[in-house]
């Protein structure tokens, strides 16, 4: 059996001499710790020494003794030679302007969500140290202009980790086992846990309650989690063993990852138990109570920090695939009676967002409620658009559906329809290069044209897109499925198989037990997208996820049909979270909330 590896360094107590800066790190139940010594003597250059050792109390403390005792001046009898400067729950990374370089702390967490055991918290705020002692420090005169601008970059807003789940990847990565881990002879065989015989301290805490590093208490989830760590040696062969846990920990999706810049400087040289990923985003999680089933439903928004930046600013594409705004977005649903994700049933949707992928502008300098849109450079050949649709079809197979929002007619001059014709060429030339069942599949609905219409529903018009999408694309589901075997003609005969990296489709199920298992994976994603992708593209996600959720409840078993209205208690708490799902990318994006909000398009 497979687990994920827990980072540990959960605590984080920084210690400062003159010369140097102490790093003690330790898991919640101060049962295992680590030491960074980061050299305070360098002006310029990052100097961490990690001698990745695991320590226990008793050996910390002896050591935090000497280093006080041996720091404290000739004679001297009052005061501390090691000072303790700052509790923290986990290190954003390191950054240098024109002076030397500072230390970034998480110093309060907020617990947004709950996936099975894993825990998702939210940054609340953060510290910045300068490392270099004083004696070495060398002024430059333009230093506290490049930390004002710095700071302007708000890390308690939308920030994300989690020490146990990768945020970077769906649930459905997550989830797969890795090929061939069983004849990895690398791995070291973990021991049994028995967890009955383990004192626990009980915690009452609210998941809306913030913690502060300066007052933690031990929670009992967490010590399990740290009992279920494996860690992986390849310095002593073993063979493999029924029975047995292996240790997995993901090579992270970097362009979701936010701090990776901070990261750069010393994650190569120390224990991965330091490293930290951020994402950015959004992440809500309700419970909906389904005739007596305790579920939550959590919506999950991965914001790409390739070609990020603020709309007017950051349009279409660049010479690399990446489209600005694009956001991954997806929606789990898990029984919550079972916390175990081996055990429970859960269930996952994805879908995405972006700007059209043209080389795009729209001019700002004339004061125009919608400045005119203007193709900047030709592509005929299609090269970047073909670099991001190549990129989605790796990370999610086919069928690719790109379901496009933007205007179709309009009685005045071009300006939505600009791209959309554009748009469609693209799209043409490069379908005769793929072969026809991996064909790009369009989709043009002219959401805005439609709401004007007297006395239409726009999402009775858009039911029967949103069924086709999640019909082909399917869904994820963990257990042995009922009715999503019947959804989209891939999943009839096939299975997805995960590679760490590589994506393969054939007769073997991910669980490894032959296509017998029955289990439900998503081939395929739907890209939607208008033109600021806001307000309309949220609003075609709540459809498509609404129609997604009929079908996860339906398989299930708490629904006899995949069908959900619109009066009913968990449609209006997804409606809520793509709500705030589509305000806070708004926030980011375009600086304001929706404008046109889920209910205007009924």
């Amino acid at each position: 059996m497979e687990k994920p590896l827990i980072n540990c360094m959960q605590r984080i107590v920084l210690y400062e001499t003159k010369s140097r800066f102490y790093v003690v790190g330790s898991n919640n139940a101060e049962t295992r710790f680590r030491i960074l010594k980061i050299d305070r003597t360098e002006s310029r250059d990052l100097v961490i020494h990690d001698d990745k050792m695991e320590y226990s109390l008793n050996e910390v403390r002896s050591l935090l003794s000497t280093l006080n005792v041996g720091n404290k001046s000739r004679g001297q009898k009052v005061g501390m030679g090691l000072t303790r400067t700052v509790s923290a729950f986990g290190i954003v990374g390191f950054v240098r302007f024109l002076e030397g370089y500072y230390i970034i702390l998480i110093t309060k967490r907020r617990k947004v969500a709950l996936i099975g055991h894993h825990t998702i918290f939210k940054i609340e705020d953060t510290c910045m140290l300068y490392i270099p002692a004083d004696l070495h420090r060398i002024a430059h005169p333009d230093e506290p202009r490049y930390i004002k601008m710095f700071n302007n970059v708000d890390l308690k807003s939308n920030f994300y980790f989690s020490y146990s789940y990768d945020l970077t990847h769906t649930l459905q990565y997550n989830m797969s086992p890795t090929l061939g881990v069983e004849n990895n002879a690398d791995l070291e065989v973990s021991q049994s846990i028995d967890y009955d015989s383990i004192p626990v301290l009980q915690r009452q805490q609210s998941a809306e309650d913030v913690e502060s590093a300066a007052d933690v208490v031990v929670d009992p989830q967490d010590i399990r989690e740290v009992l279920d760590m494996v860690v992986l040696k390849r310095n002593t062969p073993s063979p493999p063993i029924d029975g047995v846990l292996y240790g997995i920990k993901n090579e992270p999706t970097l362009k979701f990852v936010w701090n990776l810049y901070f990261l750069n400087s010393f994650r190569q040289n120390v224990h991965t138990d330091w490293i930290l990923y951020m994402t950015h985003g959004f992440i809500g999680q309700m419970n909906i109570n389904v005739f007596g089933k305790p579920m939550f439903l959590t919506l999950i928004g991965r914001r790409s920090n390739k070609f990020a930046g603020t709309r007017f600013l950051k349009r279409g594409i660049n010479v690399d695939g990446d489209v600005a705004n694009h956001t991954e977005t997806e929606q789990i649903i898990q029984d919550t009676s079972i916390l175990s994700l081996t055990s429970t049933r859960i269930s996952s949707f994805v879908q995405t967002r972006g700007s059209v992928p043209l080389f795009w502008s729209q001019d700002t300098s004339k004061m125009m409620p919608k400045p005119a849109i203007q193709i900047d450079q030709a592509d005929p050949l299609g090269y970047a658009a073909g670099q991001h649709f190549d990129e989605m079809l790796q990370r999610f197979g086919c069928p690719l559906i790109v379901l496009n929002l933007v205007k179709r007619k309009e009685s005045s001059r071009k300006h939505e329809s600009v791209l959309r014709d554009e748009f469609i060429k693209t799209i043409d030339y490069l379908n005769q290069f793929l072969p026809e069942e991996h064909a790009i599949q369009y989709i043009g609905f002219d959401m805005a044209h439609i709401n004007k219409r007297k006395k239409t529903d726009v999402f009775e018009k858009f039911k029967d897109i949103a069924e086709t999408c999640v019909r082909k694309c399917g869904f994820y589901y963990s257990r042995p499925a009922l009715y999503c075997h019947q959804m989209g003609n891939k999943q009839k005969s096939k299975r997805l198989v995960h590679d760490r990296g590589n994506r393969q489709e054939g007769s073997k199920s991910a669980a490894g037990s032959g296509s017998g298992s029955g289990l439900c994976y998503q081939t395929g994603i739907v890209r939607t997208n208008c033109v600021d992708c806001l307000d309309r593209t949220n609003t075609a996600q709540f459809a498509i996820g609404k129609t997604a959720l009929a079908y996860q409840l339906y398989e299930f078993g708490v629904i006899d049909s995949p069908r959900l209205e619109f009066g009913t208690d968990c449609v209006k708490m997804l409606e809520e979270l793509y709500e705030d799902h589509g305000d806070t990318l708004a926030l980011q994006y375009g600086g304001s909330q929706l404008v046109h909000r889920i209910e205007t398009y009924r």
